[in-house]
């Protein structure tokens, strides 16, 4: 339990939350996937596809390579959408398909850090038409996530203008500090995946939750509290135990710049190599 409150004489902190199996159960681009069929953006074969993406990750996650195969298909996937029937479809599903896979623990692990003056702010690899919406229910403060192009038209190009991945997350972490006052030493992250290292290793309080093999051997190396999330619970059904102190409109963080692209870039190759040789 945190039950430390933040002085606000001094620096400010944050709690650093990825989102895909550390605060919910699931992914959340692919839970989306038979909404976006019945909302005539993808094929019954594309369904079934997401459905069987889906099932893997819940099986044992995808590791970096299996991420780079889902962005690229989920990239081309997306080619042509038009962006606001996505948001009225995840709008009109959003606590249907959402609402009932938020972990228990983890709401409380929100509500904590706010009654402790703490910022929440959810990292995702997800995409920002999905992650905003999903930050909001949380009730939190801001968001960073991955974005797309969008053309002229109001639709997807394909093309990815930013990608909240890998050294990306903790770029964006640095940033938001900078930005909004947070001392790093006494900020929170929590991640189901050692993909996420970058980020955890920012914080003076990393936390493994559900994780990954990876994640869990770096975690007992680095005596890092290794949590485990098990209770999804309609927030509704939390009430009055779950509550969200008014705030103005949630944050989006992903304007990053090109230094961040650059050093996902430059993990990438490097993890590429390091695989090859």
């Amino acid at each position: 339990m945190l039950r430390d409150v933040e002085n606000h004489s001094f620096p400010r902190a944050a709690a650093f939350f990825d989102l895909d199996k550390t605060v919910i159960a699931k992914s959340s681009t692919l839970t989306f996937g038979k909404s976006f069929y019945q909302g005539g953006l993808i094929s019954r074969r594309a369904a079934l596809r997401t459905a069987y993406a889906q099932f893997v990750f819940l099986a044992g996650g995808l590791d970096h390579d299996q991420m780079e195969r889902m962005r690229e298909y989920l990239s081309a996937l997306v080619r042509g959408w038009n962006v606001q029937h996505v948001k009225e479809i995840v709008a009109e599903t959003l606590h249907d398909l959402i609402d009932p896979i938020i972990y228990d623990e983890a709401a409380s692990l929100i509500e904590e850090h706010h009654t402790a003056g703490r910022d929440v702010v959810i990292v995702s690899t997800s995409g920002a038409e999905v992650v905003e919406p999903i930050g909001e229910l949380l009730g939190a403060d801001r968001v960073v996530a991955t974005r797309m192009v969008v053309g002229e038209d109001g639709c997807f190009t394909g093309e990815v203008e930013y990608y909240a991945y890998g050294p990306t997350k903790a770029e964006a972490v640095r940033e938001l500090a900078a930005s909004e006052g947070y001392d790093l030493d006494r900020c929170y992250a929590y991640s189901d995946s050692a993909t996420d290292l970058p980020m955890l290793q920012e914080v003076g309080h990393p936390h493994a939750v559900n994780p990954d093999r990876a994640l869990r051997r770096e975690a007992l190396a680095r005596e890092w509290p290794i949590l485990e999330f098990r209770r999804p619970v309609r927030l509704k059904q939390r009430l009055p135990g779950f509550s969200v102190p008014p705030r103005p409109a949630l944050v989006a963080a992903a304007a990053i710049g090109a230094a961040a692209a650059t050093a996902g870039l430059v993990w990438y190759t490097s993890r590429r190599r390091n695989v090859a040789s």
